[in-house]
């Protein structure tokens, strides 16, 4: 089976569609600091939505792989004027749907909705920037959780490979 044609509602972030990989930074005041790589992929089936799913590890001093970090999947909906809808799940028990802007190849997102189960650690609130820099894909996502206000938490060079 021959794979669809992009919705063309999908235009403004088309640009996201395939798998990158790369590594990144991550800290944030209730924990060290760290080095992690990663893998995301963004599909789609001829719909108006990209699928995303993101898979982290933890890396040790020499870039080899120590254990796995945080997952998340989800649906990424261009709506009109460039704004975008996006809802996303963790298997900590946190659902998250930000809202935001594309510009060209930049996109920002705020969170609009945090719902979290009764066994999820406390987060209340997400900002992230996303942008295509030199062919590469560049991330950073600022949390407020555990008590602590909006604050840098991870960041991410990621080259596409497929």
């Amino acid at each position: 089976m021959e794979e669809p044609e992009v919705h063309p509602d999908l235009e403004p972030i088309a640009w996201l569609l395939g798998r990158w990989e790369g590594a990144g930074v991550g800290g944030y005041p209730t924990i060290e600091s760290f080095n992690f790589g990663q893998e995301i992929e963004f599909g789609h089936n001829g719909k108006p939505f990209l699928t995303y799913t993101s898979r982290t590890w933890l890396l040790d001093d020499a870039g080899d792989r120590v254990r796995p970090l945080a997952t998340e999947t989800g649906y990424w909906r261009q709506q009109p004027d460039r704004q975008l809808e996006v809802l996303l799940t963790h298997p900590t028990g946190i659902v998250e749907i930000y809202v935001g802007e594309v510009v060209f190849h930049k996109i920002e997102l705020r969170t609009d909705v945090v719902a979290r189960t009764a066994s999820a650690k406390e987060y209340t609130a997400g900002h992230r920037l996303y942008g295509l820099v030199n062919g590469n894909l560049m991330w950073a996502y600022d949390m407020a959780a555990e008590g602590v206000a909006l604050t840098s938490h991870m960041s991410a060079e990621l080259k596409k490979v497929a």
